[in-house]
């Protein structure tokens, strides 16, 4: 089966820019203009990629850093709003809005609304995302609804964003081992594949890696 829905730990922003006597600030910045290569790449060949831009463990840095991040990530939203539409992307927030700044809310639901209609690539940004935030957000919107008697795919039609499938490849890059409570819920069966290079790093060529990977593994889902 080809890859349907890759999701990748974007990791290594800082430390990129450490290597090089910079702020952190400018390895995230090179990090967005990798984020776009690696869309275009998408493009055509993956039909829904989810990035991991911001958890919700991330708001322990320090404010500065925070503060650069939410503005980068209000201004990157809405910039990208018409190429996304050219190109036929539908850009999704995944994560908790609470905590959120306006800014960033008013640019992501702008995002959200204006690509709504585009179907070339489903983009998910988790923004403020974490893996046990999510679920619990979906047991109590589950609750809250009247939903008592819980299974597998109750449960799931209460994350966020139901009607995404579940990822079938995770990539990290930046060389750490762990899933840092990415996608918990929906990581059961997906195939997972550390990188060395940092996040501003990469670019398409990472995407031919990652998709010739993924095409050499067997995907058995606990059978034989």
């Amino acid at each position: 089966m080809d890859l349907q829905h890759l999701a990748i730990i974007m990791d290594g922003n800082g430390r990129w820019a450490e290597k090089r006597g910079l702020p952190r600030s400018s390895g995230h910045l090179e990090g967005g203009k990798a984020a776009v290569k690696v869309i275009s790449s998408c493009l055509g060949r993956i039909p829904y990629l989810t990035l991991f831009c911001f958890s919700t463990e991330n708001w322990k840095r320090p404010r500065t850093e925070v503060d650069y991040l939410m503005n980068l990530i209000a201004d990157r939203a809405i910039a990208e709003i018409p190429e996304a539409k050219e190109k036929g992307i539908r850009i999704l927030h995944l994560g908790s809005r609470e905590g959120l700044p306006e800014a960033v809310l008013k640019a992501l639901d702008k995002a959200v609304l204006e690509t709504s209609e585009c179907r070339n690539l489903t983009l998910q940004l988790a923004i403020n995302y974490g893996g046990h935030d999510e679920i619990t957000r979906a047991v109590r919107k589950a609750y809250s609804s009247g939903q008592h008697d819980f299974s597998e795919k109750s449960i799931l039609s209460y994350l966020d964003n139901p009607e995404v499938p579940s990822p079938d490849y995770i990539a990290r890059s930046g060389g750490e081992k762990r899933l840092s409570g990415f996608m918990l819920y929906q990581s059961s069966y997906a195939e997972i594949g550390f990188y060395d290079k940092l996040w501003p790093d990469w670019d398409g060529s990472m995407i031919d890696e990652i998709i010739r990977d993924y095409d050499s593994r067997n995907r058995r889902f606990g059978g034989i």
